[in-house]
Formats: structure tokens, C-alpha cells, sequence
């Protein structure tokens, strides 16, 4: 018996990587699967469906379920279609994973509005049309009588939420809304019987983070492997799971650890018995406990495996 025997999951972005993982964790579990992935490079460009199909082949050499879908969510019809490939498939739909993502990194003087919009389009365009058209089809279903769970799973990132990147102005951007959309979202759906959570792969090997600081490295000797693109799918697969009763939630995974997160938090405060003015607001806030953005990376970058490297590539990006 698997966790997921019965449900019918669409995974986005789901030809390599994190996706990838997923979408043949959750047919090992025993859910039937719409692999959706249009086949893009790294930056979105181009456009393969083999790349579906060659993991639709994975998971039914292994005795699973799936069949693939090309669509790309940033275009709204395309999410629909998406939805519906599921629903002419197998005949329901119980939980979206929005996975799909992209890269255009640049310095935020030379970003240009193609670079802006193209990552916006599939990471927070993408994953607000999918969820959208599984919304809507589950309240339809709802208004019909049909109780059944359903679950939407959205994709952030320690960039946006935790960790700055420089270059990414675009991504973080994405990532930050795509969290704020899963709050908002989970209030709206819960009385369609819909859970909508959010987590953040954290240092996951990925086409898409191959070039970070040290996260070439493979498994250590003991044959654990910190970076493993699957460490975050059995907590994407118990979200999805018809059993679990949370919802509204973001939460961090990097390796074996679990965060729960929540929202922006308040540090600090300062109060006055009358009305601010320059002086007196600045030297109240000289005297708060205010952190360099740049503290976190640097925290986060001291976790890799080779630290100087990583603090050096980080200081690059920011001179230049």
C-alpha cells in the first residue's frame, strides 16, 4: 500500500531535477501521474517532449502510472489543458504539484524586461495559473457533492525567503510571491475542500544549481548525499497525501532537515510619545539590531562543503 494509492497528482517542471523526483516518488507511492514539461533549456528557451515522455517511460518500466503533457503553465490556456490532460487521463485530479521553474540570472543594473518576465511568467504566472485551473475544477466538483481531498503544492526557494542571491532579482522575486500566493490561496480554497501549502528546496542539485559553490560535490563516503534532488519529495508526497490536514504552511528543506517558516517576521520596534522627525527616527533606528542582507547568504554559503570558495564566488557577484 502506498501513501498516494488513488490519487491523481499533476507534477509541473517535472523532466528533471526536483520535478523528476517527485513526479516517480509519487508513482511509487501509487499515485497515477501527469508529468508536465514542455522540455525548455534552463533559461526557457527551446522545447523537447521527450523530455515528459522519457520519464513517463521511467515510471512505468517501474510499474507506475503517468502520462505526459507538453503545455507550459505560464500561458493560462496551457495550465487549463494541463488540468484537463488529467481529468481525460484518469478521470479526476486530487493534488497539483506547480514545480516548473527557470533561470535567467544577471546583475539587477543589466537585467533586461525579457529576463523579468520570463521568470516571472513561469514560476509565479505558471504556478498561480495551474492552481487556478485545479481550483476551479475542484469547485465545480465540490459543488457537485464530491468531498474528496484535493492539495496544491507550490515551489519557493531559499532565495526570495531566506538567503538573497545576487543575479537574482527576477527568481527571488518570483519565489517570495509564489509564497505569499499560497497564503492567500489557502484561505480562499479550504471551503472547496482544497489544501494549498508551500516548501523550499534548499541546496537541491539541480540543472538549475549546478553552479553554485560546491554543489557539484557527489555523495560523501558514507553514501549520503547532502544535495540529493529527492530529499524534499516524501515532504511534498505527505502534503499531496489524502491523510494530512495541514495547510497555509512554507516550509524550508535542505537535506534531512525540515523548517517550518512564517511570513516576513518583526525584529524589532521603535516607539515615540510624539510625532518623528528625521533626526529622531534615525538615531532610534541606529540604536535597533538591524542585519546586513548580506549575513544570511554568507551564513548559508559556510554550509557548503567548501565555504572559502563559496564566500569568494559571493563577493565576485556583488563587485561586479
Amino acid at each position: 500500500m502506498g501513501h498516494l494509492d488513488g490519487r491523481i497528482a499533476v507534477v509541473t517542471g517535472a523532466g528533471n531535477g526536483i520535478g523528476r523526483e517527485h513526479a516517480r516518488y509519487f508513482a511509487a507511492e501509487g499515485a497515477s501521474v501527469v508529468v508536465n514539461d514542455p522540455g525548455v533549456a534552463p533559461d526557457g528557451s527551446g522545447g523537447d517532449p521527450g523530455v515528459a515522455a522519457r520519464v513517463v517511460a521511467e515510471i512505468t518500466a517501474a510499474g507506475g502510472t503517468a502520462v505526459a503533457s507538453t503545455d507550459s503553465v505560464a500561458d493560462h490556456e496551457g495550465a487549463r489543458r494541463v488540468v484537463a490532460t488529467a481529468v481525460e487521463a484518469f478521470g479526476d485530479l486530487h493534488a497539483v504539484v506547480a514545480n516548473a521553474g527557470i533561470l535567467r540570472n544577471a546583475p539587477f543594473l543589466d537585467m533586461t524586461p525579457a529576463d523579468l518576465d520570463a521568470v516571472l511568467g513561469v514560476h509565479l504566472t505558471g504556478t498561480f495559473a495551474v492552481a487556478q485551473a485545479a481550483g476551479r475544477y475542484w469547485r465545480g466538483r465540490h459543488a457537485a457533492g464530491d468531498a474528496a481531498d484535493r492539495s496544491i503544492v507550490t515551489t519557493a526557494s531559499g532565495s526570495g525567503l531566506f538567503t538573497p542571491l545576487p543575479t537574482q532579482a527576477n527568481y527571488a522575486s518570483a519565489k517570495a510571491g509564489v509564497a505569499a500566493l499560497t497564503t492567500v490561496a489557502a484561505l480562499e480554497l479550504r471551503r472547496y475542500g482544497v489544501r494549498v501549502n508551500c516548501y523550499a528546496p534548499s541546496a537541491h542539485r539541480t540543472r538549475l544549481t549546478r553552479d553554485v559553490p560546491g554543489m557539484a560535490a557527489g555523495p560523501r563516503a558514507d553514501g549520503h548525499d547532502p544535495f540529493d534532488p529527492r530529499a524534499s519529495s516524501a515532504l511534498v508526497a505527505y502534503l499531496a497525501s489524502a491523510d494530512c490536514p495541514l495547510t497555509g504552511q512554507v516550509f524550508q528543506v535542505h537535506d534531512r532537515t525540515v523548517r517550518v517558516a512564517q511570513g516576513w517576521s518583526v525584529r524589532g520596534e521603535v516607539a515615540a510619545d510624539r510625532p518623528w522627525t528625521v533626526d529622531t527616527l534615525a538615531e532610534a533606528l541606529a540604536a535597533t539590531d538591524l542585519e546586513d542582507p548580506e549575513a544570511p547568504l554568507l551564513r548559508a554559503m559556510g554550509a557548503l562543503d567548501d565555504p572559502d570558495r563559496a564566500r569568494a564566488a559571493v563577493r565576485a557577484l556583488l563587485g561586479g
